[in-house]
């Protein structure tokens, strides 16, 4: 029996009653409390995933410029650049295994599965949250590794208007301008950027069209708009969108232009979210988000042309506080993807359906989670995910907390219909895991100390067999994780180290591209109008199998110096210098090889070069 989205939200009515939650905007603004681990504003404390967190604050005082940049301050989060492509590493798993939400909505592409952070402008940021480990129980597919959320920015009570230019190396210029404000109901945020970049030769090989820096043009708009009813009731809406165009290094040697993306990534959303009575709350969402890319200029004639992903969505969310202690949550989520593409994929679009509880516990000697979502995809079958914890805190600001939790990932279109080559297979199955965490969490005084263990085992991998993609593998990951974040002798200081063990079970290799020792640490102080602050992320080695008739190639560690500093002139008025990889790191994160023309033999692997030293000046003017 096939259910509508709206009968599927219906036949959870008669169960709703609701838990007290804490307020979303109050969330937004604090370190201390977490969203995405179980949908609802909630103390990190009592989150179950582990997690981390970045306000806005944190963003001013890291002088961040992409979300990639935060992401490399997750204990287990590894990004990397191929000549153009950035991608990220959640716990050893891939960029299409890990969900990315903005405001709730998922971005990444249908196609290929990958969200572009990296053309996500960081001036209309609130607040970024990855939360680590398998939680399909509770968002459905792709969230193996985690989830990574990015909430937009929020308007304040009064009228905040703010303008930032900045200029740095490599012809760098950064323009932004916003205005928010409102009163005790309403709030608004409005604002705009321009971001441009000549950019660096990612290939540095002097080779035909590819000897040139490859640059990017990012012109960002947003807008969010909430308003309160009464005490009980409120609604808002969200708009998001980044576009322009990134140049970027096509592997062959005989490019015939200049290769680039012509891209567009936005979202948009809206809400109602009310309480029905002292024990219901309700939270009805809309949304929907499109991703665009057009290539130009590749060597290859079907790599280029158009590939469009438009994604409607909807969820009903409803949580009820059944006693002190019970607290349960009932939902539903549709959404719908249609792919636009110049290629001529035999199938365009397919929809999911699911419907989820989580019921939670919190008693005086112990705490627990048990949760299940069954979700029913048009193309690929039904699929079920469980999870389940039991946290014991203890004396002194101590827990343990024990969990399982699985996920699954869905074949993408690329997948499953791509026309070219033969290149795709219509019979395959969602990849799924299971995941064992062990997590100790402390506060020592001023010190927070947080320590995952964990195992994830992945089956039906799928990878190319021959031709095609098949569902030909298994990985086991083990890993182990620690962060810490304390005040000492007056600097503000955080560290994060991953240890990870990722093995493809059929032979026993490390997997891809996947860096067995990360480590980060973030040193800020405040000398009245002044402050300073260092960072410095070591990144063990890492293997490529991809590279034809070479074998495994290694791609060598590094370790990188960021250096910052501000001075507030006047109340109004704040300057920032920042100087990234200040040892001048000659380093890549991916290789690539080149090529005449097929069948011509290709040459030896290289690796695409990241960007050695630079800086970046910026002034930012917030009148009062």
């Amino acid at each position: 029996m096939k259910l509508s989205p709206l009968a599927l939200a219906v036949a959870l009515l008669p169960f709703t009653t609701h838990a007290e939650s804490i307020d979303t905007d109050e969330a937004l603004q604090a370190q201390a409390l977490v969203i995405t681990s179980g949908r609802v504003a909630e103390p990190k404390k009592a989150a179950i995933s582990a997690a981390s967190v970045f306000t806005r604050q944190d963003i001013e005082r890291l002088q961040v410029r992409n979300v990639p940049d935060l992401l490399n301050r997750v204990p287990g989060v590894v990004t990397r650049s191929s000549g153009g492509l950035v991608s990220y590493s959640v716990r050893g798993t891939k960029s299409a295994q890990t969900l990315v939400l903005v405001d709730g909505q998922r971005i990444a592409s249908a196609a290929s599965g990958i969200a572009r952070l990296d053309y996500l402008s960081i001036d209309n940021i609130e607040r970024v949250e990855v939360t680590r480990g398998a939680r399909s129980s509770l968002y459905g597919a792709d969230a193996i590794g985690g989830v990574i959320q990015i909430f937009t920015r929020h308007g304040e009570a009064g009228l905040n208007p703010s303008v930032r230019l900045a200029a740095g190396s490599k012809q760098t210029y950064q323009r932004s301008a916003s205005v928010s404000g409102g009163d005790t109901r309403t709030r608004f945020s409005l604002g705009g950027s321009l971001d441009e970049s000549n950019g660096h030769d990612s290939t540095r090989d002097n080779v035909g069209a590819d000897s040139d820096a490859e640059g990017q043009r990012n012109l960002a708009q947003y807008l969010n708009l909430d308003h309160q009813f009464n005490d009980d009731w409120k609604a808002g809406f969200n708009y998001n969108e980044q576009h322009g165009k990134n140049e970027y290094d096509d592997a062959y040697e005989q490019a015939p232009a200049q290769p680039s993306d012509q891209f567009r990534v936005s979202s948009a959303s809206s809400f109602l979210q009310g309480q029905i009575n002292d024990t219901w709350n309700s939270r009805l969402e809309l949304g929907q988000s499109y991703d665009r890319n057009k290539a130009i200029g590749a060597a290859t004639p079907s790599n280029n042309g158009l590939t469009a992903t438009t994604r409607q969505s909807a969820s009903w969310l409803n949580r009820l506080n059944l006693t002190s202690a019970h607290e349960l949550t009932l939902g539903s989520d549709w959404y719908e993807d249609k792919l636009d593409s110049s290629a001529p994929y035999p199938e365009d679009s397919r929809s999911n359906k699911a419907a989820l509880f989580q019921h939670r516990f919190n008693g005086e000697h112990f705490f627990s989670e048990l949760g299940m979502r069954h979700d029913d995809n048009q193309r690929y079958g039904a699929e079920n995910s469980w999870n389940g914890s039991l946290g014991l805190p203890l004396e002194s600001g101590q827990q343990w907390l024990l969990s399982y939790s699985e996920g699954f990932r869905a074949p993408t279109f690329a997948d499953l219909y791509y026309p070219y080559y033969g290149a795709a297979n219509p019979d395959l199955k969602a990849e799924t895991s299971k995941t064992w965490e062990l997590q100790w969490r402390a506060e020592l005084g001023s010190s927070q100390l947080e320590t995952s263990l964990y195992r994830n085992d992945i089956k039906d991998l799928i990878a190319f067999s021959g031709s095609k993609p098949e569902n030909v593998g298994q990985a086991r990951i083990n890993g182990f994780e620690t962060s810490l974040s304390q005040e000492l002798l007056g600097w503000q200081t955080s560290l994060g180290l991953s240890l990870v063990d990722p093995r493809n079970r059929d032979n026993g290799q490390t997997l891809q591209l996947t860096p067995k020792r990360t480590v980060f640490i973030d040193l800020d102080r405040t000398f009245g109008v002044f402050s300073a602050g260092a960072s410095w992320r070591a990144v063990s080695q890492s293997y490529d199998y991809g590279i034809v008739d070479s074998g495994r190639q290694t791609v060598p560690g590094y370790g990188l110096v960021d250096l910052r500093s501000s001075w507030q002139a006047t109340a109004s008025l704040r300057v920032d210098l920042q100087l990234n990889n200040v040892l001048d790191k000659d380093y890549y994160t991916s290789l690539y090889q080149r090529f005449d023309a097929w069948p011509t033999p290709p040459g030896p692997p290289y690796g695409y070069q990241e960007p050695g030293r630079t800086g970046l000046l910026a002034v930012t003017w917030t009148p009062q």
